[in-house]
């Protein structure tokens, strides 16, 4: 059963470390070949398996020796029909499905390891872009996005996920799709949009306008 899904205790206004940069200290520090920057891919060696611990474990025993909570963000960016065909993983043989469930035990399996009373540890299925995470080459209506994320945020509804987190979105309708596929799974979503320079997203929409629109299309979701 998930533990906070029901009350997510970051709100209570402790404080919560998560991961950063995950893509990058595996390739350029641990010496990973990731297609298509997916790190879920790694949970099919047992090497891969190995490094994405190695990786977690050095953020969650900071969050543990400090006595702060910690968001487990699961290493699934890329774990979406689209990327996922592009790496060779299908649905219709259940194997993303299967890296999805395999990327969210391992969140498990490292809060069983380092959570404290101090430091509780809440696992979130990190979600990505359908498209690039920087910059926009076409763009879903947000009925469209809903039904493509339904797929990945379904099944963290059968998991121990807490929540949802969406990042690196890159214009309103993707990220109002992620809220409302959410929403509908029962599951407390995050968006974390992608800005510019300016503090713009790709899209050109100015980042306060993006947040009131997401709340505004899912009514605070």
């Amino acid at each position: 059963m998930p533990q906070y899904r029901d009350h997510l205790p970051q709100l209570d206004g402790d404080l919560f470390l998560t991961d950063g940069g995950i893509e990058t200290s595996l390739i350029f520090h641990d010496g990973f070949d990731l297609p298509e920057f997916a790190a879920f891919d790694l949970l099919g060696s047992d090497e891969g398996r190995d490094g994405l611990l190695r990786y977690f474990r050095r953020y969650a025993a900071i969050a543990r020796d400090h006595g702060v909570g910690f968001v487990l963000e699961s290493a699934t960016w890329r774990a979406s029909p689209d990327w996922g065909k592009k790496l060779g993983y299908s649905y219709s043989t259940d194997a993303l499905a299967q890296a999805n469930h395999q990327a969210i035990d391992l969140m498990t399996e490292l809060r069983r390891e380092f959570a404290t009373a101090r430091s509780p540890m809440v696992i979130s299925g990190c979600v990505g872009p359908r498209g690039d995470g920087y910059s926009i080459s076409a763009e879903m209506t947000e009925d469209e996005a809903e039904a493509y994320h339904a797929n990945q945020i379904g099944i963290f509804a059968d998991t121990e996920a807490d929540m949802v987190t969406a990042v690196t979105m890159t214009y309103t309708a993707e990220a109002i799709g992620v809220s409302r596929a959410a929403r509908a799974a029962g599951l407390p979503v995050v968006i974390s949009f992608t800005t510019e320079t300016d503090g713009r997203l790709p899209s050109g929409e100015a980042l306060g306008a993006a947040i009131e629109s997401v709340d505004d299309a899912t009514d605070g979701a």
